[in-house]
C-alpha cells in the first residue's frame, strides 16, 4: 500500500479504545517509520468493517490505504472473500484483490485553497 499498516481483528470497533491503542501502537520501537492501526470487524465474508488510527493524523473518518490493507490481510488469513464491501465511518468501499488491489467509491469534493509561499 506504500504505507505500513497494522491490522487488528476485533469483535467491538470502540472510539475510545482506537485513541488509547492507536497512538501506542503507531509509535512502537517496531516501526521505525511509525505505522497506521486499522481496527477490523469481519462481519461476512463479504463484508468488513474498519476504522483506522492514521499515523501522525489520529482517528480518521476514511482511510482507503487502510481500507485495501486491511481487505488483503483478511484475504491472506482466509476470513473473506477476494472481493469485499468496507464499511467506513464515511460511507463504504469496495476493495478487490486479484494480486493487485482495486478500490472503488464515492469521491466528493468538500473544500478548496491556496498555497502561498514566499520560497
Amino acid at each position: 500500500m506504500g504505507v505500513p499498516h497494522t491490522i487488528i481483528y476485533t469483535e467491538d470497533i470502540k472510539d475510545e479504545d482506537i485513541l488509547i491503542f492507536g497512538p501506542q501502537i503507531e509509535k512502537l520501537d517496531f516501526y521505525p517509520y511509525k505505522t497506521n492501526v486499522n481496527f477490523v470487524k469481519v462481519i461476512s465474508n463479504k463484508k468488513i468493517k474498519v476504522k483506522t488510527w492514521e499515523r501522525g493524523a489520529g482517528l480518521t473518518l476514511a482511510c482507503g490505504t487502510g481500507s485495501c490493507a486491511s481487505v488483503v490481510a483478511a484475504y491472506l488469513n482466509g476470513l473473506t472473500n477476494n472481493l469485499v464491501e468496507v464499511e467506513l465511518e464515511a460511507g463504504s468501499l469496495f476493495i478487490e484483490y486479484n494480486d493487485d488491489v482495486y478500490m472503488e467509491g464515492p469521491a466528493e469534493f468538500i473544500c478548496e485553497g491556496n498555497f502561498l509561499s514566499n520560497l
